[in-house]
């Protein structure tokens, strides 16, 4: 099941997690699936990413270099679990990139 939420709306649900550099911020999930939710950080930066959340977490960028998503760093995740990412983000690939520009303009 997907959830999304729009940037205003973010402080009345809760959606912040501490990053992995320690901040606290706010959060949109912008996909759910197989047991991974898929995060924009909403005060993030280019290039345009998401972050992965399973078991551990990963931050995979929307075009790599070829075109295609792009594994920048994982935390914690099985490899089976970051290959259902990579799959997963490849498969949405249009669709979160759209997300991205609707959050960070």
């Amino acid at each position: 099941m997907e959830t999304a939420f729009r940037v205003d709306q973010l402080s009345a649900r809760g959606d912040c997690i501490t990053h992995h550099d320690g901040l606290y911020i706010s959060m949109v999930t912008v996909h759910r699936a197989h047991g991974l939710r898929i995060v924009v950080f909403v005060d993030d930066h280019e290039p345009a990413h998401v972050h992965v959340f399973g078991d551990g977490q990963a931050k995979i960028n929307l075009v790599g270099a070829n075109g295609a998503p792009e594994l920048v760093w994982v935390d914690g995740m099985k490899r089976g679990e970051v290959r259902r990412a990579m799959k997963i983000v490849t498969e949405q690939q249009d669709r979160l990139l759209a997300r991205w520009r609707e959050i960070h303009g």
